[in-house]
């Protein structure tokens, strides 16, 4: 009694191998074979190469927003005697709100939007008032991209970005002037308030819309030169979960004052990460279609290599062999190129995001500069960050699709008649 052969047996893999190598005067179709690769291997590395950027872009824009900005800020509602948007007791709320379970820094800041002049020329900047100490517990202005100057010298003067910097022609030792319209309270109105300030210190975080903007001011100047005495606009909070932030404002908000309210970095930039998500989704839906078309060279090949193997296969069938034999070697002729062409796509793109900024800078020269913009993409370079769950996305979708389709023309080569297959022969 005979023994059926196992599945995947290696006669079936040796009967694919030859039939994926042989030439095209021998029946074979060697160069739809080299086609079908190059589809799936260009495919999945676009798709690699693009999420790498898209994953880049996400972790560069949060960074930026969790490294320059508060993740919460306790804000006042107005008074309803005054109208006035601040907070008395600060010292007491920043205290209250630092006991709070996952809060690493809270303290008190003052803010205005104002005129910025030097060199001759003008920049509207928004100045943050702080201590020295609270400026430092800043990431990405204590440890900024690049800096000029010494932090530590910020009591002595005034710390700006780098945009602002441009803007102005000011570097750091000069002096540069700040005009507030809400100046000095006089019988006769209020009238515009202009100091002039040494420049102590030049940050870069790496956001356009934050370095053309940024000044900060020491916190006690601050309350002078804003008419806010005695008072704070807000209190800034940073947490060890930025991501969980949500869960924790029911506990901030009872830590808070009662005529305030918590405003989070999710609700300043919920719709940006909102769009940017919803890209993400077209985009890997479009290249997954881009892999779709590239899987199809596969069928096509195969359907070519099963009419050319008619005669083989009528001569193995009544050989013994049974339809899943005939079966598993089609579809290990199809599944071997498209796991092929997916591993050489994988390794395309996983090289492409790693040198990135040497592709992108021979583009540039070849373009001739320019390509890149920082004040309409908001980051001073283009990012890639390789995660593992995007490779295996675009390996699962690769494979899945070459598997899927390389089943349809092998159950047709298995289906064959061998009486049919061998009439002419």
């Amino acid at each position: 009694m005979s023994v059926a052969p196992k599945p995947f047996a290696q006669f079936e893999f040796l009967i694919a191998w030859r039939y994926l190598r042989a030439k095209r005067a021998e029946g074979g179709v060697s160069i739809m074979t080299v086609i079908s690769f190059l589809g799936i291997m260009l495919a999945v590395m676009a798709l690699i190469a693009t999420l790498a950027v898209r994953s880049g872009f996400r972790h560069e824009f949060v960074g930026t927003i969790l490294g320059a900005n508060p993740h919460a800020s306790v804000v006042p509602l107005a008074q309803p005697d005054t109208r006035d948007r601040v907070l008395s007791d600060y010292d007491a709320i920043t205290e209250r709100v630092r006991a709070v379970d996952g809060v690493t820094h809270a303290y008190p800041v003052v803010q205005g939007q104002v005129m910025a002049a030097g060199q001759g020329r003008n920049a509207g900047v928004q100045v943050t008032g702080i201590t020295l100490d609270n400026l430092r517990q800043i990431p990405l202005v204590a440890d900024p991209e690049v800096a000029w100057g010494d932090i530590n010298d910020f009591g002595s003067g005034i710390a700006i970005g780098s945009g602002v910097a441009r803007q102005l022609g000011v570097d750091v030792g000069d002096r540069i002037r700040l005009i507030s319209p809400d100046g000095a309270r006089t019988a006769f109105g209020t009238s515009p308030r202009i100091n002039a300030y040494d420049v102590a210190y030049i940050f870069q975080v790496g956001r356009y819309d934050i370095d053309r903007v940024r000044v900060y001011m020491p916190f006690e100047e601050a309350q002078s030169y804003f008419n806010r005495d005695g008072v704070a606009d807000e209190i800034e909070v940073t947490v060890t979960e930025p991501e969980e932030i949500t869960s924790m404002m029911l506990a901030l908000n009872r830590a808070a004052d009662a005529n305030s309210f918590i405003w989070t970095w999710q609700d300043s930039s919920g719709a940006f990460l909102q769009a940017l998500q919803m890209e993400d989704n077209v985009m890997f839906i479009i290249l997954s279609i881009l892999v779709l078309i590239a899987t199809m060279n596969i069928v096509s090949g195969l359907i070519m290599l099963v009419k050319n193997k008619s005669r083989d296969i009528g001569i193995l069938r009544t050989m013994g062999l049974s339809e899943g034999s005939i079966l598993r070697v089609f579809f290990i002729c199809g599944a071997s190129i498209g796991v092929a062409g997916t591993l050489a796509g994988v390794a395309l793109g996983c090289a492409f995001a790693i040198w990135i900024d040497p592709i992108f800078q021979f583009v540039n020269y070849v373009a001739g500069g320019g390509v890149w913009d920082p004040s309409v993409r908001m980051l001073s370079s283009l990012p890639a960050r390789l995660e593992a769950d995007d490779v295996l996305s675009a390996v699962s979708l690769s494979l899945g699709l070459s598997f899927v389709i390389t089943y349809i023309p092998a159950r047709r080569a298995a289906r064959m008649n061998p009486v049919e297959a061998l009439r002419y022969e």
